[in-house]
């Protein structure tokens, strides 16, 4: 649809007349848009101001063969200011209508924003509901690191990843993990095929030659943590000794594989609940695909994905994420260390008690450069502070990871191990299903052990270019 736009006019005398114009295309009268992004540090255009998403109804469905989408998305929002018009994320697809509570709304597309012009504005406080419908063939989106995520077409269906950006690929929405919110799954797809998602599923029905899975989730979550895997699964749903219901979905020719493995994600998830506090979430699992289907795994909620058969580590670090990540999600993307540093740290944990190397081994392996098979990788580690990636690309780097752990480790050696367990169930408790940064982490710990000087350890190890001085 053609946006409405007044002519430019010279004349100051006749503003009168242009604001009338203005109005008369739907906008309300000297009220600004919303703001296309979020503001964040590395990816500037990814999510969007002005607004709260509260919920996602995704009515959707995929015919794999023709590589088709086509589908509504019901965004259920809030204003946090006044807003003459809104913007979603979306990248590629071809928009078809847009409704905001029912009524038709003028849009216009310029790159993947989507913005919205709803009549008359909208209010600061008042809750609304946008109604995109869209078609066409899902894009993959090129991270800035070379990895591809979005819409992965696989031999037997799709698989959709997000982080940091990719679930713009397949639904409009607010795509900055600083938006959470809980979503409802409706994926028809041909008869065969299943449609696996986060949350919990909520009943499958066929008509036809075609089936309709739903999956309801009802605990917040960001969208890039959102996952569709569409393909011939083996389906698993038992429960924990704790009650906890889990969902495995696994490519059959990965099953035998997985077995052994999958098989201790309940001592694993008692293992974590043990050491970060209780499961935040309404359900567990997992998704195995093929080993060619996707180049690393990803903490979805509720259910990661791992491209093929995962080790005990790699399952461990995945599940961690539930926690650190996933329950507790970064502010920005220059935060990803809180993601990724606790993950890897909770893998040392596992191995220390476990009959592995402790951490405190590992800790010294990085620090000496012998702990990688390789010497780049070695000296990578110190290329650059955990909490200040210098771009877009390095965010999922050597130090996000490696040293993030290290960071977490300084911490240990600085409280003890008792006080460093309380740290690590208390920080997960005080920002369950929330979003926090590096500024809201450091002020923790030093709330947390009062009587320490963290000042050096946030400079040197946090903050500090090259390797520090030995401890």
């Amino acid at each position: 649809m053609r946006p409405c736009r007044p002519r430019r006019l010279r004349s100051l005398t006749v503003a009168v007349l242009l604001t009338a114009a203005v109005t008369g295309c739907g906008d309300a009268s000297g009220v600004p848009p919303g703001g296309s992004g979020a503001g964040d540090p590395y990816f500037p255009e990814a999510g969007n101001e002005g607004y709260d998403v509260t919920h996602y109804a995704l009515d959707l469905a995929y015919d794999p063969g023709a590589h088709r989408l086509a589908g509504t998305a019901t965004v259920t929002a809030r204003a946090t200011r006044d807003l003459s018009a809104l913007n979603l994320d979306l990248e590629g697809l071809d928009v078809e209508r847009v409704t905001v509570d029912g009524a038709s709304a003028r849009w216009s597309r310029a790159g993947q924003e989507l913005t919205v012009r709803p009549r008359g504005g909208l209010a600061s406080d008042t809750r609304f509901r946008v109604a995109v419908r869209y078609s066409g063939g899902p894009v993959t989106v090129t991270d800035p690191d070379g990895s591809r995520e979005g819409w992965l077409r696989t031999a037997d269906g799709a698989l959709a990843l997000g982080q940091p950006t990719g679930s713009m690929a397949w639904f409009p929405g607010n795509h900055h993990p600083s938006d959470k919110a809980t979503y409802t799954l409706a994926v028809t797809v041909p008869k065969g095929l299943r449609a696996v998602s986060n949350g919990e599923p909520a009943g499958a029905r066929t008509k036809g030659d075609r089936t309709t899975h739903r999956w309801r989730v009802g605990d917040p979550m960001a969208s890039y943590l959102a996952t569709l895997a569409i393909g011939r699964y083996e389906i698993r749903r038992t429960t924990t000794a704790g009650g906890l219901p889990v969902h495995t979905a696994v490519d059959p020719q990965q099953a035998a594989a997985s077995r052994e493995v999958l098989a201790r994600l309940p001592e694993v998830l008692a293992w974590a609940e043990r050491t970060f506090g209780p499961y935040p979430f309404s359900s567990a699992g997992a998704i195995v695909e093929r080993p060619g289907d996707a180049g690393y795994a990803l903490e979805t909620q509720n259910r990661p994905v791992f491209p093929g058969a995962p080790g005990i580590g790699l399952l461990v670090h995945e599940i961690a994420h539930q926690w650190y990540g996933n329950s507790v999600t970064p502010r920005t993307w220059r935060d990803m260390w809180l993601n990724e540093g606790f993950a890897t740290y909770a893998g040392l944990l596992w191995q220390e008690e476990h009959g592995g190397p402790t951490a405190q081994r590992t800790f010294d392996a990085l620090y000496a450069g012998r702990y990688f098979p390789d010497a780049e990788t070695n000296e990578a580690l110190w290329s650059f502070p955990p909490a200040e990636p210098p771009d877009a690309a390095h965010i999922s780097a050597t130090p996000v990871y490696w040293r993030g752990a290290m960071v977490l480790h300084r911490i240990r050696q600085t409280v003890g191990d008792g006080a460093f367990r309380a740290l690590l169930r208390g920080w997960a408790r005080e920002h369950r299903h929330g979003n926090a940064g590096t500024g809201d982490f450091t002020a923790y710990v030093e709330r947390s052990a009062p009587d320490e000087d963290f000042g050096a350890l946030w400079a040197d190890w946090l903050y500090g270019e090259g390797r520090p001085q030995r401890p």
